[in-house]
């Protein structure tokens, strides 16, 4: 009798939670592994309005905002923002071009007076490269390329409907 009081002695009680883990820890792992390769990456999903440089000033991204909100003189069809992701989209299909490291999106506005700004809009990948160089007025909301490109996207986006 004393031997087998020992014995039971000397075997350490299993704690709750290391039992708890055992059982269930297969099925935490797997819920886990799931969010992780399904979630996630849709959250962080690129697209073109991240890829937007974060070190406009305020008025800076007020311009670029109202620039790639423009969808013509008539204020209806497709938005400048929707004909550049779509000429992406067309360049790069089934790709996560965002997700590149050599792609790159560059804005850079400056103000030409009072309330007229040229905005030039950059995006460079692997394959090639997009530039586009528009004057905006800030009072009217009227756009105009500057080169032959980028009269063409408005063109685009002005007759499309």
């Amino acid at each position: 009798m004393v031997r087998d009081s020992k014995k039971k002695e000397e075997k350490p009680k299993e704690s709750p939670f290391k039992k708890f883990l055992k059982k269930r820890a297969p099925v935490y792992l797997a819920v886990i592994a799931i969010v992780i390769i399904f979630i996630i990456p849709e959250l962080t999903k690129g697209d073109l309005q991240s890829s937007f440089p974060e070190t406009l000033t305020e008025e800076e991204k007020l311009v670029r905002d109202t620039l790639m909100a423009y969808n013509g003189p008539n204020d209806e069809g497709h938005s400048l923002y929707d004909e550049i992701s779509n000429k992406i989209s067309e360049e790069y299909p089934n790709e996560k071009i965002y997700e590149n490291k050599k792609t790159k999106v560059n804005v850079m506005i400056s103000n030409l007076e009072d309330k007229n700004y040229r905005v030039i809009f950059d995006f460079e990948s692997y394959k090639g490269d997009f530039h586009y160089n528009w004057n905006i007025d800030m009072q009217t909301g009227d756009v105009k390329g500057m080169d032959e490109e980028s009269k063409n996207i408005i063109s685009r986006v002005d007759f499309y409907d």
